[in-house]
This record gives C-alpha cells, structure tokens and sequence, in this order.
C-alpha cells in the first residue's frame, strides 16, 4: 500500500505550480480553461495516488480520517486548479447518503466504483425549480421513472446515479431515492446530455439527465419510501464543508499573485506592499484568508463533535467562507488593477481571471447564496433564546488544534439544531477571560472583543424585531447573515483562546495582532460596512501573510509546506 498522501506528500507529487513545464501547475489550467476541457490528466494523477480515496471512510476501502486532515490536503490540489474537486470529489455527496441509509449492497457497489476512480452522480436539482426542492417533478410511480434533472455533476462519466424524485404527494417525504446503474438502462430510456457551459469552473462535467420510462428495479430503492429529500439535505452539510475548500484555494493563489505583483512593483522609490492605499487593500484581504481559515477549520473539526447542528454551522460556515474568499479576490483585483482583467500577458494575469470567474462558480455550486441563509434563517429563535448548551465542554474540544476528534458519525446529522448554539453559547466565558488580559497589551483587539460581546448579546432582540408581523420582509435572513459573521467572529476568538500556547499564522504563540485583524473584519461585515473602516487593526494580518508567503507555507493556522517556488 502506497504512503499515506498528506499535504506535503501531495505537494511534491504535483510541483511548483508556478513552474509552465509542468503538467500540473497554472499554465495547464489556464489553458484547460481556455479550450473548455476537463481536467483529465490532472485529476488521473491524484487518482493514481489515491487523493480520491480521502472522503471515503476506511470501511469503504477510503482513507478518510477527518474532515479538517482532508479540507487541507483538498486546498492543496485545488489551489492549483478548483476543478479537480468536481472532477474527483463530485460523488461525496451521493455517497454521503447512501451511508445514511443505503443498504450494504448499494454501499458496495458505490465504493467498488469510487475506489477505482469512477462516479457515483446526484440527481437532485431540476431546472425549472432550482434551489425550491419541494417543487421538483420528477416522478416515479409504479416502478417508471419520468422527467428531467439538471446540473448533475459527473453525470456524463458516472457508473451510477442517486436520484431523487417525486413519490408522494406534498412535504418533504413525498420524495424518495433510487440508486440506478447506468448502463442497465434500456434504448431511449435514460438520455445524458451535456449541460450549459459556466462561466468559472470551466470544462467540468455536468449534465441533464432525461428519464423516459426508465424501468426502476424494486433493490434500486435507496433506505425508506419518503426519505429520499431528508438525505439529501443532510448530506449538503458535508458537501458545503468540502466546498469551502475550493474556496480557499482559489484564495491562495489569488493572495500570492496580489502580493507577487505588489512586491515587486514599485512606485516611487517604494513597492506597493508599502504604499498606503495598495496595503490597505491587501490587508483586507490578508484579514478575510486568515477569517475564513479560522472558519473552516472550525467547522471541519466541530463536524467530528457536534454533528447534530450541522444543519446551522454548515451553511453559516459556507457563506462566511465563501463571501470573503469573494470579496478577497476583489481587494486582490484593485491591487492588480489592469492587469486583474487581462487573459494573458504578465504571469499570473490569465490565472486571475480564472480565480475570478471560478469563485463566483463555489459560490452557488451547491446551493445559492439566498438559499443558504434561508436554509437556517427559521432556526433563529432557538439558537439565539436563553440556555446553555447542551454539550457543555464541546467548544474546547473543536476549537484546541492538539485535541484528538471523535470519529465522524454520519448518522448524527440532523436536520434542525436543538438548543441554544455552542459556539456562541460559551463564547460569554471565554470573553470575561480573555478581555481584560488583551486590552492591557492590545487596546484595538480589547476593544473589538467588546464590541462582538455586545453584538452577540443583541441577537436575540433582532430575531424577536424580525419575526413581528410588521417586519421588513427581508429581516430574518438580514438577521441570519449577521448571525453568521457573529458566529465566524466567535469560533476566531474560541480558537485563539484554545491556542494561546502555539504559533498560529506563524505569530508569537498569545498573538493578539492577527485575532484583532479577522475580528476587526468579521465586525464589519456583520454590521455591512467597509472593513477598511479597521484598516489599522487588519494590517496585522497582512504582515502573518506575507512572512507565511515567504517561508513557502499555506495560509492556514497551522504550518504546512508547500512545493518550492522559483
């Protein structure tokens, strides 16, 4: 058996992927990105060193350890190029529910495929409802099914498909699951047919998928009649944690190309790392990496915990990662200027332009913007209304980086929190801690800590103002975006809290500077103002990056190698 892949391992294996004579680096993807073509050789080298095999539990021939251990080999790859997450990593979602009520036998037929490399495709969304899974037509009654899915990934290459479809009448258990083999479909039966071409992401496999009369074996019937949509939806939770792998690595490629060009221009007798206006910028963007790492490795480790609010800490998680990684890319566009839009030319012009288009792709790939909030927006009340946590403790086992995880338990997955939210539920104990021992050495970040205790203190009356008859419409998912910042500004201070012993963002172990910078960030957009309203309190973040930078190291919270850089 071949040696474990970690981030280092994987690293050597692809290369600098700044170096063109490789196979594997940006010059591939963007001229892939160009021709509109899959990522083939790519993504046949992780197979062969068994990348694929990283979501899939060892019961099921995989390597799967945790999901942070994984998040960060993924955002290695995808720095490089986000499409070998589609390309590889598409059916974690349909193997997700098959291990949440498959029967042994579907299991192994979908992991005989997956450890060789091929797909398993999900079929879910049709595109006349989108994002309104209740409305969904497709049908099977009486053993036929009928109708059109759209947006299936991997479904011109898969072996086998999850389907969801119509089998009752209204409500969430009018849908069940089958698990179809392809090739078993006769003439005219089951028509796959290349979806419409993206904008970012380019080249991947999505398709329409047409069933006419398809024969539906009694075996195919994935778990219970009625169980098919409450899968599904448990399932995203662990989709919407691999994306914001994607996320962050289109993120790192679009900081260090920021920061290539800005430390080697210069105006006047200064680079522009130096210049007011450019530092700013980066400094923004270096402060919403270091938040939305802070983010997902949270949410990757508290998976592991509390897996019972996932159906919360998921989507939460997802958009704050998401939405900065996107703002990110923007600050990173204003330091580049000209060059920001230019599809070739200077090195890492083109690139950009396909980090750009690729992150407003992650973005929506598994559920759109409105549709993530709104997902939580009616749980609210409960997870902002008094009491404690149930977990007591929980927080300190998520957040502390040197504590072991508990195995991943799929079945825990729910589809409501019950009870107050952890993360926030403790964070009134670990601010009494912390705030008066910051403020004495770091006034701003004292300050920032403050100001978040009295923004989680008020979430509770905004949820209440949100749910009166005479409320703004729009009030309960406005209040669910700021719950979400309040959150991702919460779980940055847990961490720092249960880290204060280590290095983290290569910063003195106790570091306040780069805690102050994400706080100072998440702050503001909770409040949807400007971050550079903070720009002095961000700078901090900016330094972490750049000496992360030059010591060929990813920007995570923890210290791993990247390929050398020429």
């Amino acid at each position: 058996m071949n040696a474990e892949l970690t981030p280092e391992r994987l690293e050597e294996l692809l290369g600098d992927p700044g170096d063109d004579s490789l196979p594997h680096g940006f010059a591939a993807a963007v001229a892939r990105d160009e021709r509109d073509e899959f990522p083939t050789a790519l993504c046949e080298a992780l197979i062969g060193a068994g990348f694929h095999l990283n979501y899939l539990p060892p019961e099921w021939g995989g390597t799967f350890r945790s999901f942070d251990r994984s998040l960060t080999l993924v955002r290695c790859a995808a720095r490089r190029d986000v499409n070998v997450m589609p390309g590889t990593m598409f059916s974690i979602i349909a193997a997700t529910c098959l291990q949440l009520h498959g029967s042994p036998a579907q299991r192994e037929r979908a992991a005989r495929i997956l450890r060789g490399g091929g797909a398993v495709a999900f079929a879910l969304t049709e595109a006349e409802h989108g994002s309104d899974l209740l409305a969904g037509e497709v049908r099977l009654a009486d053993g036929v099914l009928d109708g059109e899915k759209w947006m299936v990934g991997l479904g011109m290459r898969c072996e086998a498909v999850y389907v969801v479809a119509r089998t009752g009448g209204r409500g969430p258990a009018a849908f069940s699951a089958v698990l179809l083999d392809v090739a078993s479909a006769e003439p005219g039966q089951l028509e796959r047919v290349p979806a419409v071409r993206t904008g970012g992401m380019r080249g991947i496999d999505l398709a329409r998928m047409r069933f006419t009369g398809l024969r539906v074996p009694e075996d195919a019937l994935v778990g219970r009649t009625g169980e098919g949509l409450e899968a599904a939806v448990k399932a995203q939770q662990a989709v919407r944690l691999m994306s914001m792998a994607g996320s962050l690595g289109i993120a790192d490629s679009a900081v260090r190309i920021a920061l290539d060009f800005a430390s080697g221009r210069k105006v006047g007798r200064r680079p522009l790392t130096e210049s007011p206006h450019p530092r700013r910028e980066l400094a923004v963007a270096s402060a919403a990496l270091l938040a939305a790492d802070v983010v997902a490795t949270s949410a990757a480790r508290g998976v592991h915990v509390l897996p019972e609010v996932f159906s919360v800490w998921a989507p939460v998680a997802k958009h704050v990662v998401a939405e900065s990684c996107d703002e990110l890319i923007r600050r990173c566009g204003t330091v580049l200027a000209t060059r920001s839009v230019l599809r070739e030319g200077e090195r890492g012009t083109g690139l950009f332009q396909k980090l750009q288009r690729d992150s407003g792709v992650v973005r929506v790939i598994d559920s759109s913007t409105l549709a993530n909030l709104r997902s939580y927006a009616g749980q609210l009340p409960t997870l902002t209304g008094a009491g404690a946590s149930s977990e007591a403790g929980a927080p300190a086992t998520v957040f502390d980086l040197d504590a072991e995880l508990p195995p991943y338990e799929v079945s825990r997955l729910d589809m409501f929190a019950r009870g107050a939210d952890p993360v926030l539920a403790g964070l009134g104990a670990v601010l009494a801690e912390a705030t008066g021992s910051v403020a004495e050495a770091d006034e701003v970040t004292g300050g920032l800590l403050r100001g978040l205790a009295a923004a989680v203190g008020g979430l509770g009356e905004l949820t209440r103002d949100a749910q009166r008859r005479d409320a703004d419409p729009n009030a309960l998912v406005d209040a669910a975006e700021r719950y979400a910042w309040l959150h991702a500004a919460a779980a940055c201070v847990h961490l720092w809290h249960a880290n204060r012993d280590r290095s983290l963002y290569g910063t003195k172990p106790g570091s306040t500077g780069w805690l102050g910078a994400v706080l100072g960030y998440l702050l503001a957009r909770a409040d949807g103002v400007d971050p550079r309203r903070h720009g002095a309190a961000l700078l901090p973040a900016l330094d972490a990056v750049e000496a992360l930078r030059e010591s060929g190291q990813l920007f995570s919270a923890l210290p791993v190698t990247l390929a050398p850089t020429r």
